[in-house]
């Protein structure tokens, strides 16, 4: 089964800063991507990769910058990169770090995807890929990568280092001359992304390393690539506009709503049961918050009234949304 990569909403927020900051319109980015705008303020809530793809290709669009990617991606630096960061500073030479993003990188911020280092010879590949048939936004991910391959090797070789080649893939590439500038490195299109260099430089020492106390403080718990974990998780940003139906989840994936309803079968479950669970957990968190008035509640979830909310909670917990609220205020209280 083909699978479905998710990533971390977090890299949205300095997308829609340059967006922002060219007078680019959000809404209307946010809009040809199908993601809501209310993912700004949830930083780490999962998305699937396919919609970053998206919304990248829909930024450079809007503002008119082909070379935006290679922009954000220069502008970042190792210590605000979260997990890999963490590993990078860390690391003794620069070959330790680079098998350390391979790790890191699909197990908490991107499934799908592929980042590491394989020796060719005398030469390294530092390389990119994204293993999912996406094509739109492609090459403008592989782009906003080659920024933070190039930062990561150049925390240890100094920030005018340039690779012997640096690679992307495609049949032409938009603004080749000010993304070449941003890189600082020139670029050539073959048939996969990333950086090659002299092996000899994975021997290379980290100047400037890090030892944190909890290499692990910063980083959050594993994405899952599993469908039916998908699946819940594009339920869960639906809610945020309307509640989705399943021909518009299987539409969000790139399948039929039969192989989608296959495929959930196969793992054991189905999208009424995933739907149900994130129902559950969504009126739950809404109404622990003991702010909002049950009826709103009910139409936050996509229900007419709060009759019919009523009903469907006393059928997944044997209680009334009522009843809940004041169990938990009790135990809170307690």
């Amino acid at each position: 089964m083909l699978g479905h990569g998710l990533t971390r909403a977090r890299t949205m927020g300095p997308i829609a800063d340059a967006v922002s900051a060219a007078g680019g319109s959000l809404t209307r980015v946010f809009g040809r991507a199908e993601i809501p705008l209310t993912l700004l303020d949830a930083p780490d809530r999962l998305i699937l990769l396919r919609d970053q793809l998206r919304l990248i290709e829909a930024a450079v669009r809007e503002i008119a910058d082909p070379s935006l990617p290679a922009r954000l991606s220069t502008r970042t630096s190792i210590a605000s990169l979260g997990p890999i960061g963490v590993q990078v500073r860390s690391a003794a030479t620069l070959g330790e770090a680079l098998a350390r993003v391979e790790i890191v990188t699909p197990l908490l911020l991107q499934t799908a995807t592929w980042t590491g280092v394989r020796r060719q010879g005398t030469d390294a590949f530092y390389g990119y890929a994204v293993a999912e048939r996406i094509a739109s936004g492609r090459q403008a991910n592989e782009i906003l990568a080659l920024g933070y391959l190039l930062g990561t090797v150049r925390h240890f070789l100094g920030p005018t280092w340039r690779p012997s080649r640096a690679v992307v893939t495609g049949a032409h590439l938009p603004g080749r001359a000010e993304t070449e500038g941003l890189l600082g490195s020139d670029l050539v299109l073959d048939s996969r992304a990333g950086l090659i260099f002299p092996a000899y430089y994975l021997d290379a020492l980290n100047p400037n390393r890090h030892d944190p106390i909890d290499a692990g403080a910063t980083e959050k718990d594993p994405i899952g690539d599993d469908l039916p974990a998908c699946v819940a998780h594009l339920i869960e940003l639906g809610l945020d506009e309307a509640r989705p139906s399943i021909d518009g989840i299987a539409r969000r994936l790139g399948i039929s709503r039969r192989t989608l309803q296959r495929r959930l079968d196969d793992a054991g479950t189905r999208y009424v049961d995933i739907q149900h669970r994130v129902l559950t957990r969504r009126a739950k968190t809404l109404l622990a918050g003991n702010k909002l008035p049950i009826g709103q509640i009910a139409f936050e979830l996509g229900y007419a009234d709060a009759s019919h909310f009523t009903r469907a909670f006393l059928e997944w917990t044997g209680i009334t949304p009522s009843r809940w609220r004041r169990n938990v205020c009790s135990e809170v209280k307690s």
